[in-house]
């Protein structure tokens, strides 16, 4: 008989939890080969393709797209040709593909399968399969009151991912799960109190009290969304910002990037100056390329510069990272700016080019706008901002003249350093950008 092999959603990676299926890459009935990938996935930090260890044919899907799923929640079935009953008959994946696939661990245990309870193969010149095997682990639970729970209100606990140790599966998954899975609009189902509670009253109308309103759209904070929901709350929570801003001459820098264009080699972008007088600038202030420790109650200050800068896309803002800016020169920074860009509105980025940063250079000038308070990227402890340049009167050489002018901002965490500081880390910058022989200075 033919043996299926369950094949759940694997650890994505930089401590994700969970994926939203985009784009099922295969229908039940399917062959697939080793490493064949299945489905479409979008984490919170990028758009991963999910290859299947097993060869076979497909027999069940899980999760409809656009349905998020927990990390280690069943992904598909595959059946496999070998015989349930030969004890070598277990498929082998390659186990190279994604981090957790456990393609390497021992057997589990199989339970029989009512011939009901099958997704049959359609013909498709193939026969339908005989009675199967699946194989599952067993599923981590150790309360009676939590298999009751889960039970009375039609919930698999097959489907969970437990927060306790070793993946144990405790009340409060069960509770959040059955929460996550009630109607938007509509109140969570029953969580089998211990005791009965009484039905609370129906609220009374008062001419004083406002209708709350019946319609409206409800948005999921998932994916990117969610992620940044997460961070930029936690940031607020956190961090004691402070922001301090000033406006200066960018007509000189512009020239010098023209300059720089017209030898006829690589072209240099106005982002990858910015980042060069960034780099400069933390070499003079290591303060702001730093981040708190708060249950050690230490500042700890990074040695690398990884560049955060933030790109807005069709998923979201995403923040890629540039590794090591302040070992790259222009003509690098340029290039790998563009590389990372474009992975990031084709929804390529990987995980580890989306973290790491520790320091983010947010160019909010490109949207038409002046000036800004950006929130500090968590854990990081400093953003600089850019607006736009644009002619306005000033004041050159003692002369009033039209010049190009940029308002630059500088988010920073008040536990790092104090004004005097980020002042000066803001006025440096300043500084290269009227004058960029300043930063000869520096190399």
């Amino acid at each position: 008989m033919a043996q299926v092999l369950e094949f759940r959603l694997p650890d994505l990676g930089e401590g994700l939890t969970e994926a939203e299926i985009v784009r099922w890459l295969v229908e039940v009935g399917d062959v697939v080969a080793v490493d064949q990938p299945v489905v479409e996935v979008e984490t919170a930090k990028a758009m991963v393709d999910v290859p299947c260890p097993y060869a076979g044919v497909v027999t069940a899907r899980f999760g409809e797209e656009g349905s998020e799923l927990p990390v280690g929640s069943p992904l598909i079935t595959v059946a496999v040709g070998a015989p349930a009953s030969d004890p070598d008959a277990r498929a082998e994946g390659s186990g190279n593909v994604l981090v957790g696939y456990g393609t390497s661990e021992a057997p589990a245990r199989r339970r029989r399968v009512r011939r009901e309870q099958q997704v049959p193969v359609p013909v498709n010149g193939r026969p339908e399969p005989a009675p199967v095997e699946v194989v599952e682990g067993p599923v981590p639970v150790i309360s009676p009151l939590v298999r009751r729970l889960a039970r009375e209100n039609g919930l698999d606990l097959r489907e969970l991912t437990g927060s306790g140790p070793d993946g144990l599966i405790l009340r409060a998954d069960v509770e959040y799960a059955l929460r996550a899975a009630a109607s938007p609009g509509r109140p969570a189902p029953a969580l089998a109190p211990e005791t009965p509670a009484a039905a609370p009253a129906a609220p009374v109308a008062s001419p004083t009290t406002a209708a709350t309103p019946s319609t409206g759209t409800r948005i999921p904070l998932k994916g990117v969304r969610g992620a940044v929901a997460d961070k930029l709350s936690r940031s607020r929570s956190e961090i004691p910002d402070a922001t301090c801003w000033v406006d200066a001459d960018a007509t000189e820098l512009l020239r010098a990037r023209a300059a720089m264009n017209a030898t006829g080699g690589p072209k240099i972008s106005l982002l990858a100056l910015l980042a060069r007088i960034c780099t400069a600038a933390l070499a003079r202030f290591p303060e702001l390329n730093s981040t708190v420790d708060m249950a050690a109650r230490e500042i700890v200050r990074l040695d690398a510069v990884h560049l955060g800068f933030a790109a807005q896309t069709e998923r979201g803002l995403v923040v890629p990272v540039v590794k090591d800016a302040h070992a790259r020169d222009a003509e690098s920074l340029s290039a790998e700016f563009a590389r990372l860009t474009e992975a990031a509105r084709t929804g390529t980025l990987t995980p580890a080019e989306l973290t790491g940063g520790t320091f983010t250079l947010n160019n909010y000038g490109v949207f038409g706008v002046d000036g800004s308070t950006p929130i500090i990227n968590h854990p990081e402890a400093a953003m600089l901002g850019v607006g736009r340049i644009v002619p306005k009167p000033w004041v050159h050489e003692g002369e009033l003249a039209v010049r190009q002018v940029v308002q630059l901002s500088l988010t920073f965490d008040h536990r790092v350093c104090d004004g005097g500081t980020a002042g000066g880390f803001l006025r440096f910058v300043a500084d290269c950008v009227e004058q960029p022989a300043v930063l000869l200075r520096t190399v």
